[in-house]
């Protein structure tokens, strides 16, 4: 074993145009890298991976992308070759091109037993975990890095927009980084995404009824599933929309949130809800260029509601929660947008994007308080305005204070 320590530098952060954003994942990464051989580090194309990886392991690790045709060929052609040249502290960006390295680099790692020995990233999910099972489980410590939260933009003390300005504009660290107009930004980074990642994961032929298929998901970005109904809208078969749903699980365009399990003797029911991690992603697929365009938008709603389940998400995979989120529905139409269920404790929350709180805000919390015996203490809605406070009926927060929500 080589005695030589790691050094990490501790300075965890994103460059943007006024300054850094530090990523509130770059803890967990470090503290994983001193008793893992592996790090592997998941998430969508731009969401920062790249950039972390080398501010974190800069001092001491050589960067390797295998989205370089000439290195992906060396790597694909002479695993074994390869990776005599890189055999240890490397990391190895887009490591899902090269599916054969991980065979090889568990021989490496079984035979050394460093720590933090190969750090890998990859924006394609699936390809990457599917490796890591057959190869490296119990050897890779797998985290996912998400767009920017909300929390580490206003811990980089950059100014914040009004909520309509900041869900149009999203949270990718480019859009921070550069001043660049979010909707030429989005309209590149779905070509790129459809015309290269898509054609990777699965041969899908039919890129024009894709990308009207990702539109359509975008128009129900909150709401129930329905496969067939989705499928009939785009003209393909449920089974295709499944498996196009698959894809774009994989890649980290959209999530499900399941429904809570328990009933308090009701019908639920039993579909998932369809979400989308980032918001201004979603803007850009609805056609939504403007502040303007979303206070008057019929799906302001379903827009909203992204944005606070997205920040959950975040906050949930970043800090390594091992909460779990779901909603609550029964066949009458009573609904909690969301139920964090935390080590047997139950926390609903209730999501309006009314900048205005209303009594009736608070029938469905107090209507599954009562099935479920949750203390109203332990019960949230989120609102469009600012406000915090503290009612019978839940703690309201708004917009700007979802990170305190306990996961």
């Amino acid at each position: 074993m080589d005695n030589l320590a790691i050094e990490f530098t501790n300075c965890p952060i994103f460059l943007y145009n006024q300054g850094m954003i530090k990523r509130h994942i770059a803890k967990n990464i470090l503290r994983l890298a001193k008793s893992f051989p592996v790090i592997s580090l998941t998430g969508p194309r731009q969401s920062g991976k790249t950039t972390l990886v080398k501010e974190l392991f800069s001092k001491k690790y050589r960067y390797v992308s295998l989205e370089d045709l000439d290195v992906r060929a060396f790597a694909n052609e002479d695993p074994r070759g390869f990776l005599e040249e890189y055999q240890k502290y490397v990391i190895f960006d887009e490591v899902q091109n090269a599916p054969d390295l991980f065979s090889y680099i568990q021989g490496i790692v079984d035979r050394d037993k460093l720590p933090g020995q190969f750090i890998l990233t990859g924006s394609q999910n699936f390809l990457l975990l599917e490796k890591i099972s057959q190869s490296l489980a119990g050897r890779s410590a797998i985290l996912h890095l998400l767009p920017l939260e909300l929390k580490e933009i206003q811990d980089a003390k950059i100014s914040i927009p009004s909520l309509e300005e900041m869900l149009v504009k999203g949270f990718y660290p480019r859009l921070y980084e550069q001043t660049i107009r979010a909707n030429e930004w989005y309209a590149n980074y779905l070509k790129t995404y459809i015309e290269r990642d898509i054609r990777q994961i699965r041969n899908v032929h039919d890129l024009p009824t894709f990308q009207r298929f990702l539109k359509m998901c975008a128009s129900r970005s909150g709401q129930l599933l329905d496969l067939i109904s989705l499928g009939n809208d785009c003209g393909i078969s449920h089974n295709t929309a499944k498996a196009w749903l698959n894809i774009l699980e994989s890649s980290f365009i959209v999530y499900f949130l399941r429904p809570h399990y328990k009933n308090y003797n009701k019908r639920l029911v039993k579909s998932p809800k369809l979400y989308f991690y980032d918001t201004g992603l979603l803007c850009s697929l609805l056609e939504i260029t403007s502040s303007d365009q979303l206070k008057t938008h019929y799906l302001r709603g379903g827009i909203f509601e992204t944005y606070v389940i997205g920040e959950l998400m975040k906050n949930q995979y970043h800090q390594l929660a091992t909460s779990s989120l779901y909603f609550w529905r029964d066949r009458h139409g009573h609904e909690v947008d969301c139920v964090i269920e935390k080590a047997g404790e139950l926390i609903p929350l209730e999501i309006k994007s009314s900048k205005t709180i209303a009594s009736d805000f608070f029938g469905n919390l107090r209507y599954w308080n009562q099935l479920s015996g949750v203390s109203p203490d332990n019960s949230y809605l989120v609102y469009g305005g600012k406000q915090k406070q503290k009612r019978s009926e839940a703690n309201v927060l708004g917009w700007q204070d979802v990170n305190r929500i306990p996961l």
